[in-house]
């Protein structure tokens, strides 16, 4: 982990999880609730709980461009 206690983890063809003392905020800069210490954020878009990751990269064979 780094130095404030947050750690990120890229899933290949999936999401990314945050783990540690960390805080989401949406695009106006309000705070995202979560109780957990652990979280996966989506990143194939398809996800119904955004910004959270609910497994639909899975049914959408969701494939990170490689570049």
């Amino acid at each position: 982990m780094n130095a404030d206690g947050a750690q990120i983890v890229v899933c290949p063809q999936g999401p990314l999880i945050v783990r540690g003392d960390f805080e989401i905020l949406d695009a106006e800069g309000n705070a995202v609730p979560t109780s957990r210490e652990t979280v996966a954020l989506c990143r194939c878009g398809s996800s119904a709980i955004k910004p959270f990751c609910d497994g639909t990269h899975k049914l959408k064979k969701f494939e990170m461009p490689r570049g």
